[in-house]
């Protein structure tokens, strides 16, 4: 018999790799030389931590941090490994302008709102140059100028407003005469004091100071669900249970259904790293304004230099992502030179309803849990910001953004029509998917590497079939809320349309809200006796 702690390994050796929630590798994956491990142990049953951080990305490693540098005592558990999710797929852009734009904030939030915005912004990049430079990080870090161009009428008139309102927020920005990119515009603006770096690299030299003081981490071992009595949280695993004064979910969505799932919608966004012939790679950061809009900039990985194109995003579960790297391609070749593309990578991100993000106690629960969420495309940015707003709740400080980033409001102007909106969309997935199997082609005729969802017996069934023919048959309800889940041919997955949870090929959970995996269904018939 196996003893827990030989259990724990068996479980860690199984589950941890330096890999990410999609069958594609970053840029930052490949050349990163080792990976820093959590601790293996799960011995924890008597242990009661100051607080427990789920989630070891950006945001939660670097709460965990700021915590543990506090004096807490903190544990960080993590699903798999460390960056697993978005931060090991994001573009590294750390800006003072947002996907919400200023005008959008400050006819929605007001004048002051937009200016403690703009001041986040300034704020999490200091925190991030702060820690390069204590901690001596090797990360690339570098400031940037960030160029915002137009291509119409109609979207030079969108930039002067942008450029009045950031003005106004007091954000270091003004006309400029070119966009740092081979590409035609109308206008310009440049954002003076952005930056960029290398986003692993980061991040393991903050577990490593966190180890160094004391902190844990625990990887492969997904947190399930949490209860709470006599003022500590209870947090049940896939293997073990862990105690803690605090509770910080910094995994978007925590598990379970929750206010948080219907105010934040998932999105997918699709980046390519190539390399130029001509040495054209542009200087800073570009942005246009497109719908939805491109970004591009440079970096430096042993030596070669590499142009990162971003874009081309829709809501998880619902576009083409096959589609999306072709249209990602076109774009980027038509005004670069292009000798090869060595990257293409896709990340998840999550919209909230109202363009700002929720970080603070998770409304609907009686028991104090932290949550941090809705970051749009600014999950650097704002991941960082999340963990100065967090701890500073935590340790009872004060904390000049919580009120604006209270994830319990609800402004009606801003809010409302987006949030009927989303929780429509949500409600035709969840009907209307179990009625569309009639419209899919038959079994016969699925390629090797692709999966559908057809019909089998009485029963929807998730199929794939792999490149020797072999098929894997899956239960299609999402174990989240119960919607059907939609293949991702690109990162050959299974998609959530509702909520975002993503599953592999066998149906285990790549990314949360759903904890459980989807079931396995046999299936013994011939082909010809499944139902297209």
């Amino acid at each position: 018999y196996l003893t827990k702690a030989e259990k724990f390994m068996e479980h860690l050796n199984k589950n941890i790799t330096s890999s990410r929630d999609t069958s594609s590798e970053s840029i930052w994956q490949r050349s990163l030389e080792a990976r820093i491990p959590g601790t293996a142990d799960i011995n924890q049953d008597h242990q009661i931590y100051d607080t427990l951080i789920v989630g070891a990305g950006i945001t939660g490693v670097t709460t965990a941090l700021m915590l543990q540098k506090a004096g807490q005592r903190c544990l960080i558990v993590e699903a798999r490994n460390i960056a697993f999710g978005t931060t090991g797929g994001t573009t590294a852009h750390l800006n003072t302008f947002f996907d919400a734009t200023y005008p959008e904030i400050e006819h929605d939030f007001g004048t002051e709102a937009a200016k403690l915005v703009a001041q986040g912004g300034k704020d999490a990049i200091s925190i991030v140059k702060g820690f390069v430079e204590n901690l001596n990080i090797d990360c690339d870090f570098e400031y940037k100028t960030g160029w915002l161009y137009s291509q119409s009428e109609k979207e030079s008139k969108e930039l002067n407003d942008i450029l009045e309102s950031a003005q106004e927020a007091g954000v270091d920005v003004g006309v400029a005469a070119q966009n740092g990119v081979p590409i035609v515009c109308d206008q310009v603006i440049a954002f003076e004091n952005q930056a960029q770096f290398h986003p692993l690299k980061y991040l393991q030299a903050l577990v490593k100071e966190f180890k160094s003081l004391g902190g844990v981490l625990i990887e492969g071992n997904r947190i399930q669900k949490s209860s709470f009595n006599d003022g500590i949280h209870t947090a049940e695993a896939e293997l073990g249970s862990f105690r803690a004064r605090n509770l910080f979910y910094a995994t978007h969505i925590p598990p379970g259904v929750n206010l948080l799932s219907f105010r934040c919608a998932p999105y997918r966004s699709y980046v390519l790293g190539a390399r130029l012939r001509d040495d054209n790679y542009p200087e800073g950061l570009s942005y246009d304004m497109q719908e939805p809009y491109h970004y591009l900039r440079t970096h430096v990985i042993d030596g070669q230099k590499y142009l990162i194109v971003g874009g081309e995003d829709h809501k998880t579960g619902h576009g083409d992502p096959v589609k999306s790297f072709e249209n990602l391609r076109d774009y980027t070749e038509s005004y670069f030179n292009i000798e090869s593309i060595d990257y293409q990578w896709s990340a998840q991100y999550y919209s909230s309803v109202d363009g700002l993000p929720y970080i603070g106690k998770l409304p609907g629960v009686t028991e104090d849990i932290y949550v941090a969420t809705g970051f749009n495309g600014n999950g650097m940015t704002f991941g960082t910001l999340s963990a100065k707003v967090i701890s500073d709740l935590i340790l009872e400080n004060e904390s000049a953004y919580s009120e604006l980033f209270d994830p319990a409001r609800m402004k009606p102007i801003a809010g409302f029509t987006e949030f009927v909106k989303e929780n429509v969309d949500v409600a035709w997935r969840f009907v209307a998917d179990r009625f569309s199997a009639e419209d899919m082609p038959s079994l016969q005729d699925l390629e090797p590497g692709q999966g559908m969802v057809t019909v089998y017996g009485d029963d929807q069934v998730a199929i794939y079939k792999d490149e020797l023919g072999n098929i894997t048959a899956l239960n299609p309800v999402c174990t989240h809320a119960g919607c059907i889940v939609h293949f991702n041919d690109a990162e050959q997955s299974w998609d959530c349309p509702c909520h975002g949870g993503r599953y592999d090929l066998t149906g285990k959970v790549l990314t949360g809200p759903p904890t459980k995996n989807l079931e396995s269904v046999p299936v013994n018939l011939p082909v010809t006796e499944i139902k297209p």
